[in-house]
């Protein structure tokens, strides 16, 4: 398996917006997903968005302020956040989603870092 790579991560002051990219090695026909993970705490999901689009799923504390989306033709999955918080810091991280469960089924890439400055 070959990592994907994220992209689009930065500092930010919080109320700001940023978006995130992320790049997958080979177009396949799943869900695909961000997750993040912040200093201390365990890898958390974000947002999940199926192969054509019709369904997206969202963790409770970004609803609202998180677009998912993705582009089948270049392969890539993107993220645009909205109204950041300070709680919103943290290393973000794409992959394939189970279509349950909201787990991860593919190796990690490197992430890319999101620092919201109050």
């Amino acid at each position: 398996q070959v990592q994907p790579v994220e992209s689009g991560g930065g500092l930010v002051p919080a109320g700001g917006s940023l978006t995130l990219s992320c790049t997958f090695s080979k177009r396949t026909v799943d869900i695909r997903g961000w997750f993040r993970q912040a200093l201390g705490k365990e890898r958390e999901f974000v947002a999940s968005i199926t192969y054509d689009r019709t369904y997206t799923d969202y963790a409770h504390s970004v609803k609202g302020r998180f677009t998912i989306s993705r582009d089948n033709a270049r392969n890539t999955l993107h993220l645009q956040i909205n109204s950041l918080q300070p709680e919103d810091t943290a290393v973000y991280y794409c992959n394939t989603v189970a279509v349950t469960g909201r787990r991860p089924l593919d190796l990690w890439g490197q992430g890319t870092q999101v620092t919201v400055s109050s």
